[in-house]
């Protein structure tokens, strides 16, 4: 394992502000808002502020101060940070975002949960640091086996996963494959698809229900190209900055239902890190690759799993339990889809509690 630093160039810095600063805004309709999409006022906002008042290097020497590393794994070179706790006793808690996020997202919650956890936070490849990859076939499954060999590289015997968005897929698959070492799955933002049956459901597990269909509906697009044509996209989102800022920030707006939600210099660590890395586009991939990995198992899986639920999120708790061993349940009124940056200190003190509880009580 080689130790890695972020170290950008000034040049592709200012390579990024000159084609800001050329941006062509798209025209729109009067008195849509987002139904249309990204409302170009939002976009024109956003990339202002990342002209004139987002510092990418203040974020990253803050990134920089979790020690780093990389190293291949079945071919595909694999970004991961390390922050050790001061316990010797920790639990190691492998940590997996999803799409559009980075492993940025998950330093707000770094430092509360290494007080009792070794935290492993790998880039997935195709994102980031971890760069674009190579091949056919990273998909949410070969993600968990790159995992799991990261872990045993470690030395890591027994740990525990979390994870949200498609970390929330990746977790429990880490847990399938090494059920012996996995000793907890914690997940957030959590898909867990609706069967025709809602009969006996709370009011609040219906809207819930009712908004996985209106996704499905009204949300979806994006999910639909990158899942099929994820290479047509990729040249605007490898040639325009301002055109990757409106793709992701509708993912991050929660298409316009948390406006606001995710505080802008995250969306701009997350947005800029993609367009440094080359990685928007490979990013992508991750749904088309994962194609088959949404179908629910035969049988719940083993491992004790909680699920937090956040605002936003569409998670119920009976068609979860028919995938996973559901032992904790929190519900939330604050936060969002992207907890870890919404609300790390609700998600962070979820985390601890259920490790507490379902590990033995080594958690403090």
């Amino acid at each position: 394992m080689d130790a890695f630093v972020i170290d950008i160039s000034q040049d592709r810095l200012d390579d990024l502000r000159e084609r800001l600063e050329r941006t062509r805004s798209p025209d729109a309709l009067d008195g849509v808002g987002w139904s249309y999409g990204v409302p170009p006022e939002a976009v024109r906002e956003l990339a202002a502020y990342w002209l004139d008042g987002y510092s990418w290097r203040a974020h990253e020497a803050r990134l920089n101060a979790f020690p780093q590393y990389t190293t291949v794994i079945d071919g595909q070179r694999v970004h991961f940070a390390h922050v050790r706790s001061p316990r010797s006793d920790a639990l190691p808690l492998l940590l997996t975002h999803g799409w559009p996020s980075t492993f940025a997202d998950f330093s707000r919650v770094a430092g509360p949960l290494s007080r009792d956890f070794h935290l492993v936070i790998p880039s997935i490849p195709g994102f980031a640091f971890s760069g674009p990859t190579a091949e056919p076939g990273w998909g949410v499954r070969r993600v968990a086996a790159a995992w799991v060999e990261l872990m045993a590289r470690l030395g890591y015997e027994r740990y525990g996963t979390q994870g949200g968005d498609f970390g929330a897929l990746v977790s429990p698959a880490v847990a399938r494959l090494a059920p012996e070492r996995v000793v907890g799955v914690h997940v957030n933002a959590l898909t867990a698809f609706v069967t025709d049956d809602m009969s006996g459901l709370t009011e609040a597990e219906l809207e819930r229900a009712r908004g996985v269909e209106r996704w499905r509906k009204e949300f979806s697009g994006y999910a639909a190209i990158q899942g099929t044509r994820p290479q047509t996209l990729a040249y605007a989102l490898a040639d325009s900055p301002a055109g990757l800022l409106g793709w992701t920030l509708d993912a991050f707006a929660s298409w316009g239902q948390d406006v606001g939600g995710v505080p802008a210099d995250d969306v701009l660590t997350d947005v800029t890190i993609l367009w440094l890395t080359g990685t928007a586009g490979s990013s992508t991939r991750i749904y088309r690759e994962s194609g088959g990995d949404w179908a629910v198992p035969d049988a719940p899986g083993g491992t004790p799993t909680g699920v937090a639920v956040f605002p936003g999120d569409s998670t119920v708790r009976r068609y979860a339990e028919r995938a996973h061993n559901v032992v904790h349940w929190s519900e939330f009124a604050t936060g969002g889809h992207y907890a870890a940056l919404e609300a790390p200190e609700l998600l962070a003190a979820d985390i601890r509690t259920f490790f507490a509880q379902w590990n033995c009580g080594t958690i403090k």
